[in-house]
């Protein structure tokens, strides 16, 4: 019973239009280079005081933020259908990795 509701729920959601969907596209993209950006200055932060935490917080940045953005852009730039939910679970396992790397930073 739950499952007809959510489908007749979700088939009755229009999808944005093209201007709203490249706008929360761009709204992505530049969240995610605020991300890269803070990745570089926590690595210039690890490298001006070799600071170790700061190692892993730039690392889970980057892992959050900015593998992800990559393996998007491939997987958009390439023809490849049917590779969806495996680049999900990839990418979520990637920023899973990222998360805890910015807690082990945290925590030392």
């Amino acid at each position: 019973m739950a499952g007809s509701i959510l489908a007749v729920v979700l088939q009755a959601a229009e999808p944005p239009s093209e201007a709203v969907a490249l706008a929360l596209q761009a709204y992505e993209l530049v969240g995610a280079v605020l991300g890269v950006f803070i990745a570089y200055l926590a690595y210039r932060g690890y490298r001006q005081n070799d600071s170790r935490p700061m190692l892993f917080v730039a690392l889970g940045f980057a892992l959050v933020l900015g593998v992800p953005l990559v393996l998007t852009l491939l997987f958009l730039a390439l023809p490849v259908s049917g590779w969806e939910v495996p680049l999900q679970v990839v990418i979520q396992t990637i920023e899973i990795a990222g998360l805890v790397s910015i807690i082990h930073g945290l925590r030392m």
